[in-house]
């Protein structure tokens, strides 16, 4: 496929235009490169009547052939992996070769889902009768993605969706969406009319999504604020959801733990993707014994980093992804200045245009300030000490969200111990940012709802029907 400039939606495996249009801007010049189709109301009909049309046909096909589409819209994908990443840079920021590393992941995770079987579950096989409990599709998905991993977490939405006979309407971020309309255009060739189908719009379209009565299931993954309007409006027509929401991620690093191997780790657990993630250490917690040791290499580290233009060779963290999330990071790092804080800035940023912020590190502020407090999603990391496993382990509970965190020590045993009494949906022992297709993935408290992942997210896609059989 040829990647030209010109950005459609997809409906009903056809090319649709709008009048109305969204720009889209690269983050590391402020300057809008293309344009996005901005679908109403009009357009979101469309989209679902298309798909409530496709739905019967894709949910009979058998589970086989299902499977050999995805696979083939896998293979699609990476062949044309070095065009989306080009793309990708351009629209999120992220450097070159890291965003060819994520349109790969999404091919193999498009892969991995697809590989995955939904057994008849057999409950009861007695003299008398036999029940199975079967899992079928829901109808139609929206899949509402953001724009700090716009297309593996796109994949991790369509994916299951569509392996267990759904179809699919995807709104990807209006700051991100041209790489999503590009996965439509690209799976026009492969997947029958009306089974996938792309949108993209301002921010009136989420909600008009979230209140469309056509849709049987919503999957939403962003801010807990969002998600919290997306769960009401579903409630008014009992829509099945899936919330993949915020995180203020903690990890604890016990004192017998490597400074350095902490430092090193914790710095690509953090920082990466100019630390736009939601599974990201956003707090770290470090024995005083070894407090200076790691603080130090941290500082060191975000020294040696080279922030700019993710189109440049050379650079390892490009800009934050769009002006509302860089005037919020900019706002905590001002109050942090403001209230006498001590900040370890890493390396100079681009003067001039572009969303640009230093790595950032926070020596040791209290507990109650907004930098510990609130999910910066930018390069800002607090550190802070302490010397009580159990007391520490009660700050980073107390929190209002769960998503992820993790602990480090040499003695698994003891790690394990901490990461047990973790209020997080995923807890790493000397790692961090591990995830995989087969493994479930969810948040805590107010961190998400529903699963994603794994046999348990994949079943997200599927309402449960018992089957009564007599002998």
């Amino acid at each position: 496929m040829t990647f030209d400039d010109d950005f459609t939606l997809t409906i009903g495996g056809k090319s649709v235009s709008t009048r109305a249009y969204v720009p889209v801007l690269n983050p590391a010049t402020e300057e809008a490169f293309a344009k996005a189709p901005a679908a109403d109301a009009g357009t979101l009909d469309a989209a679902v009547t298309a798909a409530r049309a496709a739905f019967p046909g894709w949910r009979d096909t058998a589970l086989k052939e299902r499977r050999r589409l995805l696979l083939a819209l896998a293979d699609a994908i990476e062949q044309n992996s070095d065009d989306f990443g080009r793309l990708f840079t351009r629209e999120q920021g992220r450097p070159i070769k890291l965003a060819v590393r994520e349109i790969v992941t999404g091919a193999n995770w498009l892969r991995s889902v697809a590989s995955q079987d939904l057994p008849i579950d057999l409950v009861e096989d007695s003299e008398a009768r036999r029940v199975e409990v079967h899992h079928v599709p829901l109808g139609v998905v929206a899949a509402i993605v953001p724009w700090n991993f716009p297309f593996l977490l796109a994949i991790w939405k369509i994916a299951p969706a569509l392996l267990t006979g759904n179809t699919v309407v995807l709104k990807p971020s209006p700051y991100t969406p041209l790489c999503a309309l590009k996965l439509g255009e690209l799976s026009r060739q492969i997947l029958p009319p009306g089974v996938f189908n792309v949108l993209s719009g301002d921010d009136a379209l989420g909600p008009l999504m979230s209140s469309h009565k056509g849709f049987a299931k919503i999957s939403f993954t962003g801010s807990t604020a969002t998600g919290k309007r997306v769960m009401a409006a579903a409630a008014n027509d009992l829509k099945r959801i899936t919330l993949e929401l915020g995180g203020n991620d903690a990890a604890i690093v016990l004192a017998d733990a490597d400074p350095e191997v902490v430092a090193d780790a914790m710095f690509a657990g953090a920082f990466f993707n100019t630390a736009q993630v939601c599974i990201a250490t956003k707090r770290l917690y470090i024995h005083n014994d070894i407090y200076d040791a790691v603080r130090d290499r941290l500082h060191a580290l975000a020294e040696q980093a080279i922030v700019g233009d993710g189109s440049r060779d050379d650079v390892t963290h490009g800009p934050v992804q769009n002006l509302a999330q860089f005037r919020r990071v900019q706002s905590l790092i001002a109050d942090a200045e403001s209230t006498g804080l001590t900040l370890l800035r890493g390396s100079r940023v681009p003067e001039g245009a572009g969303y640009f912020l230093p790595l950032t590190i926070v020596d040791n502020p209290p507990e109650d300030s907004a930098v510990v407090q609130e999910e910066a999603f930018g390069p800002i990391l607090p550190l802070m000490r302490f010397t009580d496993v159990d007391e520490v382990i009660a700050r980073a509970n107390d929190c209002d969200y769960g998503l992820a965190g993790s602990v480090w020590s040499r003695d698994i045993a003891r790690a394990l111990d901490v990461a047990k009494r973790m209020d997080t949906g995923s807890i790493w022992i000397n790692q961090n940012r591990q995830v995989a297709a087969h493994v479930p993935f969810s948040g805590f408290k107010q961190s998400g709802f529903g699963v994603e992942n794994g046999r348990q997210g994949l079943l997200e896609f599927t309402q449960t029907k018992a089957i009564y059989i007599p002998k």
